[in-house]
Formats: C-alpha cells, sequence, structure tokens
C-alpha cells in the first residue's frame, strides 16, 4: 500500500511509551513491530508493540509487556510470527504473535542493556546477533537454551550490530569506541576494525546491493560509507544532520540511497552518488527519533518511531517519484 507522493502519514499514539526501533514485518506486508520502553528507557517496563496497516490507518494488533525497556526487535526469517527483542535487564526475548501471552523463551546472559538484535537473513542457518553495553556480542540460535559463542574487542558499549545480507555467518559491530568492526562467526577473533568516526558510532548498517559496503552514523552528525576492501578513508559522507544520528537503512529497493533518524528530530533521505546528495528532510516528530525502517513489499514505504509516543507510517515524496 503506497501513498501519493508526500501521502497521508498514518500514524499510532502510544501513552507512556517512547519508540526505539520499528521494523517492518519480512513476510506480510503492512505489517510492523515497535520496541518501546516507558520514562524514556531510563526506568519502568518495555512493551512489543505488534501493529498493522489498513484502509483507516494504523491499528495495534497484539501488544507484550517486558518488565524492563525494549530497545530493539527483529523478526524471525523462517517464522512469520516470531520475533526476538533484547531488553535493559541484559535479556533477549522470543515472541510468537499466535499467542497472547509471552515470551516463550528467556535468554539471560548480558551483564548489561542490551541495545541491538538481528537475525541472519542468509538462507540456510537461523542465527541471532545481540550487542551489549557490557562490550560483548553473543550469538545465538533460537532453539538454543543459551549462546554459542561470545565476541571481545570492542572498548566501549555496543549499539549496533548487524549481519551481512550476503555473506552467510559475517556481522558488524558497532560502538561507543569509535570503530565498526566486521566479524566471523566461524573465528572468534575481529576480522576488520575500522576507525570510523572520532565520536561513539550509534548505528550500521550494510549496502542490499555490495557486499563491500556499509554505512556508520555517528555521535558527530554525519554518515560514513565504507569498502571493506580499504577502509582507510570513507568512500561517502553525507552532512545534514544537526545531533546524534540515531539509526542508519540501506534502502532494500535503491542501491545507493539510505535513510537516517537522529536525535535532532529529522528522517533524512540520501542518495550517495549523487552531487547534491539529499533528497528529503521529513520532520514530523517533536522528540528524539530512534526507530526507522524501510519496507521490503512497497518501495516507497518508511517507518519510524519516536520518544514522542507515536509510530509512523508513510510515503516520503523523494521515494515515490522515479530516481
Amino acid at each position: 500500500m503506497s501513498g501519493a507522493p508526500g501521502g497521508a502519514v498514518r500514524t499510532l499514539r502510544v501513552p507512556g511509551r517512547h519508540g526505539y526501533a520499528a521494523e517492518f514485518s519480512p513476510y506480510l506486508p503492512g505489517r510492523l513491530a515497535c520496541a518501546a520502553a516507558q520514562h524514556y528507557g531510563i526506568a519502568g517496563c518495555g512493551t512489543l508493540l505488534i501493529l498493522d496497516q489498513n484502509e483507516s490507518g494504523l491499528r495495534l494488533f497484539r501488544s507484550f509487556d517486558w518488565n524492563d525497556g525494549l530497545f530493539d526487535v527483529t523478526w524471525s526469517e523462517n517464522n512469520e510470527h516470531v520475533l526476538v527483542t533484547c531488553s535493559g535487564d541484559g535479556s533477549l526475548q522470543l515472541w510468537d504473535t499466535a499467542k497472547a501471552t509471552g515470551p516463550l523463551q528467556v535468554y539471560k546472559e548480558h551483564t548489561q542493556e542490551v541495545y541491538s538484535v538481528d537475525w541472519s537473513q542468509t538462507r540456510g542457518e537461523q542465527l541471532v546477533v545481540s550487542g551489549s553495553w557490557d562490550q560483548t556480542v553473543k550469538l545465538w540460535d533460537p532453539t538454543v537454551g543459551k549462546s554459542l559463542c561470545t565476541f571481545r574487542g570492542h572498548e566501549s558499549v555496543i549499539y549496533s550490530t548487524i549481519w551481512s545480507p550476503h555473506i552467510p555467518g559475517c556481522f558488524a559491530s558497532a560502538s561507543g569506541d569509535q570503530t565498526l568492526r566486521i566479524w566471523d562467526v566461524k573465528s572468534t577473533g575481529v576480522k576488520i576494525v575500522v576507525p570510523a568516526h572520532q565520536a561513539e558510532i550509534l548505528s550500521c548498517d550494510w549496502c542490499k546491493y555490495n557486499e563491500n559496503l556499509l554505512v556508520t552514523g555517528a555521535v558527530d552528525c554525519s554518515l560514513r560509507g565504507w569498502d571493506l576492501r580499504n577502509v582507510r578513508q570513507p568512500v561517502f559522507e553525507l552532512l545534514g544532520h544537526t545531533y546524534a544520528i540515531r539509526r542508519v537503512k540501506f534502502s532494500p529497493f535503491h542501491a545507493s540511497v539510505l535513510a537516517s533518524c537522529s536525535y535532532d528530530f529529522t528522517v533524512r533521505f540520501w542518495n550517495f552518488s549523487k552531487p547534491d546528495p539529499l533528497l528529503e528532510t521529513v520532520e514530523h516528530h517533536t522528540e528524539f527519533t530512534c526507530g526507522l525502517d524501510l519496507s521490503l513489499q512497497s518501495p516507497t514505504q518508511v517507518a519510524d518511531c519516536a520518544w514522542d509516543e507515536t509510530i509512523k507510517i508513510y510515503d516520503p515524496a523523494c521515494l515515490t517519484m522515479p530516481a
């Protein structure tokens, strides 16, 4: 479902819940998961919200509460009903949207907040990777009750852990230690260390069309692109945000398009192959914008969530016009 260029924004207000992550279902068009927390994630409980779109807007399909703030969510790649969230109490939770209660399983090994969780996209493996403020990354098979492996090397909190969509068993992590790191599950040591910014890096993502290209977003307000074959300098830098970049996502449909959201309350869309890369700035939140995703089903549809207690799905004009 896509609106006209710059068409209607579907909004769901969730009183008392501040959004941290939004992820479209890889299976069901229009289904969205949002990880949220009470009291801006500082105290209180968390809620996993499952939303569906219809012609009249957004409706809440199901919600699950957890006893601490939820900071990230990822959909299973082999079961349309299953998701994993991660929490401020150091645990991961496995949920089933077909069941009103939950979680099915809790994995508690991290010793501090877990800020990132991602389900592998390559076929033949069902692995989840989690990144924590305890400076470790852990590897999980959701069918096994304990972690398979722990990756150490980062010297500060880990904010982002993302699987390569191209290379089985390969993932990236971004940290407050100002580095982007590339790992291989077959060896516990780090493969590549990129000193990507002179600031904390809050987000990273893999290009869907180039196995060597990643992007980082940092507290220095910049986005930088990295070619893993030569990491001495970025292949692009995108400037425009005025506060820390909280999340960055490459488009599933356009090889050189990406989106970023920030503590400056905006979502920005970029085409890094253009001389003037900023395509559009969306200013529809009144608080830190933390969650962002681009639909795998619709080339124009975007979801975001913020600390202003709203979740939004919309079609930015720059994605509805021919690139």
